[in-house]
Parts: structure tokens; sequence; C-alpha cells
């Protein structure tokens, strides 16, 4: 198909010159017909991004790129494109009335939000005949579970377009077999096979590694591989390898004791659980949603007691120790993020630190409202921002403040290493420091443990590490620790 000719052109011209590195990852997949982008996040995708589209736009047959993003994300897309182009990109929203104009319309640059591609399918499937259109797929990891609709829907349209690139720093946003997923949207199971369940049992970090050497060994064997057989058309730099001079990030444990009627709560949570991992002779607890859902009820104890028990008038044990460290960070006249899964603990913290002027960031907020509170957070009188990871952890750089605080964390490793980047980014100048709030002798400990190993498996089947390095640190006792902290039996089949 003949590339459409517009009447009146935008100027192609990127505004900014690139960073060497992004040089170097636009001249690698710039005429590739699939890439994928994994630079690790704050190291600038967005620009690699722009600059491939202007080139398509200008050399090769392309008529219109197709950018999706999360909801979230679209503003700070459009914000891009005013930094480093010409371009006024067009928005497609929920309002079918007006994607109308923008199906049939002349814009070279063209945004979506995930949901859109499931809500317009049948607009896309003409609009993808009729015209020769790019995508770039940004935080691809929202595509990595082959068995959603949205997944689904965007492997049907995948074959239609000419030029496809997804992003993301956390291609491993939980464990290894994510990464399928987002590459057979590219290959359509070239590289990584077209069998995602068997892919899934050799890549799977599960409990059952820890007392099994045969499948450790196959683990470690078919992870390693990963980004070999994906190597040729994935470019991935990481802060690590100097590409540019970041300052050091600094992890702190801060160490917390069960207030002894919040040890009660927990310690009655815990033994309920226990039993109804108990099935006959074997201890099943398996990585379903209702298990996962019990265990999330010891996370909350941990967190906050009022989070399943209204009845609760003490305080958390970890809140006594996040103010003093608020009270030290704001006395050497720093700010600090505090991170928390609940929401009821963002409303409740940004009231009680209001005298720092604390702004927050939830799910339950509008997106206007969320940008108000980024925005209010750039001034000098405001000091905390509460928010939480699901809600905030991409796409915002938040680099005047240096301190991260993590009240609690849930079990997924994308909200911890996107959480945590938000202050270590390009333009940051101070050292990052990192606070996880542990209460001894709890699941917290197992959280712990589980995205250390989450974290070293995504490096070995990102290729940020050799098999080599990743066996002299890989730690596979998450398993054991869980079946401490429930008091089970050592059995066979369990998370």
């Amino acid at each position: 198909m003949r590339k459409i000719v517009l009447e009146y052109e935008p100027s192609l011209i990127a505004k900014l010159n690139a960073f060497s590195y992004q040089k170097e990852a636009f001249e690698a997949v710039k005429d590739l017909e699939y890439s994928a982008i994994f630079h690790e996040q704050g190291l600038g995708k967005t620009k690699i991004a722009i600059d491939l589209l202007l080139y398509w736009l200008k050399f090769k047959d392309v008529d219109t790129v197709l950018i999706v993003t999360k909801k979230q994300l679209v503003q700070n897309w459009k914000n891009e494109f005013i930094t480093h182009t010409f371009i006024k990109p067009a928005i497609l929203t929920s309002n079918r009335n007006d994607n109308f104009y923008v199906f049939n319309g002349p814009s070279r640059v063209v945004i979506a939000n995930f949901e859109i591609i499931s809500s317009e399918k049948e607009r896309f499937h003409l609009y993808l005949k009729a015209r020769n259109v790019a995508i770039i797929i940004d935080e691809s990891a929202k595509i990595k579970n082959p068995n959603s609709k949205i997944t689904r829907d965007f492997f049907e349209l995948s074959s239609k377009f000419i030029i496809k690139t997804i992003m993301t720093g956390t291609p491993v946003a939980n464990r290894p077999y994510d990464i399928w997923a987002q590459i057979y949207f590219l290959d359509e199971g070239k590289s990584l096979g077209k069998d995602f369940n068997e892919f899934k049992k050799k890549t799977d970090l599960s409990n059952s590694l820890e007392n099994n050497t045969h499948k450790k060994e196959l683990f470690e064997d078919v992870v390693s591989s990963i980004f070999l057989k994906i190597k040729s058309f994935s470019v991935r730099e990481t802060k690590k390898s100097g590409v540019i001079d970041l300052p050091k990030k600094q992890y702190v444990t801060v160490w917390a004791e069960f207030e002894e009627e919040q040890k009660q709560i927990y310690d009655r949570i815990r033994e309920e659980m226990s039993l109804l991992v108990k099935k006959g002779d074997k201890t099943i607890l398996d990585d379903s949603s209702s298990t996962l859902k019990r265990l999330l009820r010891l996370v909350q104890v941990t967190s906050n007691p009022k989070l399943i028990d209204e009845m609760y008038f003490g305080n958390s044990a970890k809140e006594s120790v996040l103010n003093i460290l608020i009270d030290d960070i704001i006395s050497k006249g720093e700010k600090c993020i505090v991170w928390s899964s609940f929401i009821e603990n963002i409303d409740y913290f940004t009231k009680k630190y209001s005298r720092y002027n604390a702004v927050k960031i939830h799910g339950g907020m509008k997106i206007i409202d969320r940008n108000r509170s980024v925005e209010k957070f750039t001034k000098e009188e405001c000091k905390i921002l509460f928010a939480t990871p699901q809600s905030s952890k991409e796409g915002l750089t938040l680099t005047m403040a240096n301190h991260v605080i993590f009240y609690d964390r849930g079990f997924s490793l994308d909200d911890y290493l996107q959480a945590q980047d938000r202050i270590h980014r390009i333009s940051q100048k101070k050292t990052c420091y990192i606070y996880n709030i542990l209460i001894k002798d709890s699941i917290d400990i197992w959280i712990d443990f589980l995205l250390k190993a989450k974290q070293n498996a995504a490096f070995l089947a990102q290729g940020d590490v050799t098999k080599d390095e990743y066996r002299d640190v890989a730690d596979y006792r998450f398993s054991s620790i869980i079946k401490k902290i429930l008091n089970i039996d050592n059995t066979e089949e369990y998370l």
C-alpha cells in the first residue's frame, strides 16, 4: 500500500538531541520489522521512541504511528511531544463520536490507552486495512498475561501493523514467563515458542525449586537463554552499565516490632491460614488469587490492623518508625515519597502530615487530581507525597525527592522496582535512599526474600547477569520461609 500524502505535513524534526546510548538504541532497531526497547526505567525510552517514529514517518512507508500506553500516562506523552517534536498527536478516548474523526483524520501520530484497543477493535481492523500503521506499545508488561482479553485483542491485530515496537523497563514484571506474551505479539512465537503453558512450566519461580536440584538447574538454563533468543531485535541498558551518570541508590532496612494487640490479630489470621492450606496428608498453597488474598490479610495486619479490624484503636508498629524517618528527612530540608498498597493508609497519612503540605495519589482519584498532586509536589512547601504503586509507579519523574519509604510492599516486583525509580532518573543529583519498613517475624520477611528472588531471576532473563553471576546470588529460601510463617509441614505442593 502506498503511503498517504497529506496536504499539510507536520515537521518531522526533533527539537532536542539524544544521549549517545539513546542514539545507539535508535540505530540498532530503526530498520527492523519489530523490536523491543527494554532500557531500565529512568533512561529515557520515550526519547528513543519519538526519534524512531519521526524516522519511520520520514523514511518508511508509514502513514501513522499509534502509541499505546496506560491511561494515566497519556498526558505524559502529550507533554513529551511538546518538548521533543513539532507534532500534535490525536488522542483516542472513550468518546466514540470523537474517535470517528481521529480514525478518519490526517494525524500522523495517534495516542490511545490499552483499553481503547479492545473497545474500538472493529474500527481498528478497518483502520489498519486503510493505512500503513506502525505501533509503539509503552509499558508493554500490561500485555504479559496471554489469557487476558486485552492481550488477546493485541494478538489479533498484531499482523496488521507494518512495524511493531514494545517498550518497558521491566519486561519480567514479576516472573520470567511474563516476557512471553510481549515477545509473542512481536514475532508470533518464533523466538520463545508458541506454547505459553510449556514456557511457563520451565520458567516458573516456584517453591519446588529450593529442594529439587534438577528443577533448579533446568530453570536456570532456560531462563538464562531467554535474552539470547530475542537479542537480535532487543536493546537493553541498565543504570549500572555506565551509560549515564546517576547518583547511587542506597537500600535501608528499618525494623519494627509488633504492637501486642497487633501481634494477637496477626497470629489468629496465621493460624486460620495454616488450617486452610492443609488438605489430608498434603499441604497445598498454590498461587491462585484466593491464596494470595489470604496472604494479603497478613500483609494488611502488619501494615495497619485497622484495614481488617475496625475495632482496632491502636497504632501499627510501623507508624512510629515512619514518624522518625519522615521527621529526619524533613529536618534535612529534603522531600520523600511514602508508598503503601492501601488507599486507607494513603488518605490517613496525608491528613496526619498536613503540616508538611502532604499530597497523595491513589486509584480512587481522578487523573486530573493526581496530576494536581504531582504539580504541588514540585513546589518547595510540599514535602511529602503519599502514593500507591499501582496508581503512580510509571511515567512520573519525581526527582525533586531523593527518599522513598515503602511502608508496606505487595508481591509484585514491577510495583517495587518502578515505584523506587520515580526518584532515580535523569536529572537526579542527590544520593537516593530506599527504605523498607519490616516487622520482625512477620510476612514482611517472606516478601523481602521473594522480591529479591524475583529480581535476580529477572536480571537473568533480561541478560543483565550471566548464569554464573546469578548462581552466586540466587536464593530460593522464600519457600521454607513461607512454610515457617504459616507453620505448615514440609511437603511437595505449596506456593
